[in-house]
């Protein structure tokens, strides 16, 4: 029996896998949560052979879930499924850890092959990801400028594209304000922008902000 933990702050998407799931004679919903807060502990206790986690719940950045969990529970795997572009988050959260990932816009059966192509240790990703990825080995002089970020200047600009003032991320990620403006002006020197509302748009372009 394949044992799945839920990790998604909103309760129709969570009930709508654990139906879907019930369809199946060897997949089973043995935990679920809403406070990305938990699901550490959670998944300690329950031990679930895949987890399935939402990037954008509020409170914890879902890739530092991630990271935690794949150091806690390395036997654990995990299948991203979230409404964040594919194209701009998907490599990035295979690199730190996660064995496949959907958005929430795929087809139910494309969820199910998933957590059973995972149970069996390979990766999954969609087709048009493995058809992007393989477009992009001779692209090189063309890399995402997303791609020479950090994972942490990555986070922030997220954050700071949200809006969120760098009291407030300071705050949320334990840094100081400092810290944090020395992240923001890497991140504007890489990306050769210059205000924050130049990086609000740079994410809203590149679909960075769910």
């Amino acid at each position: 029996m394949i044992t799945v933990l839920i990790a998604d702050d909103h309760s129709f998407i969570r009930e709508g896998i654990k139906n879907l799931i019930t369809q199946e004679y060897d997949i089973k919903v043995i935990a679920e949560t809403a406070n990305p807060l938990e699901i550490i502990e959670l998944t300690l206790k329950h031990k679930p052979n895949i987890l399935i986690l939402d990037l954008s719940m509020p409170g914890k950045d879902g890739l530092d879930v991630l990271k935690e969990i794949k150091l806690q529970v390395p036997d654990t795997k995990v299948l991203i499924m979230t409404m964040m572009a594919e194209d701009q988050f998907a490599v990035r959260t295979l690199k730190a850890g996660a064995s496949g990932y959907l958005t929430k816009n795929s087809a139910p059966e494309e969820l199910i092959k998933a957590i059973r192509k995972i149970y069996s240790g390979k990766k999954y990703i969609s087709t048009s990801l493995a058809e992007k990825l393989a477009d992009d080995i001779d692209a090189t002089l063309n890399k995402n400028p997303i791609e020479v970020l950090s994972d942490r200047e990555f986070q922030i600009l997220k954050l700071l594209a949200a809006g969120k003032s760098q009291t407030d991320i300071a705050g949320e990620l334990s840094l100081s304000t400092s810290t944090v403006n020395t992240y923001r002006s890497r991140i504007l020197e890489k990306l050769n922008l210059h205000t924050n509302a130049e990086l609000i748009h740079f994410a809203l372009t590149n679909r960075l902000i769910d």
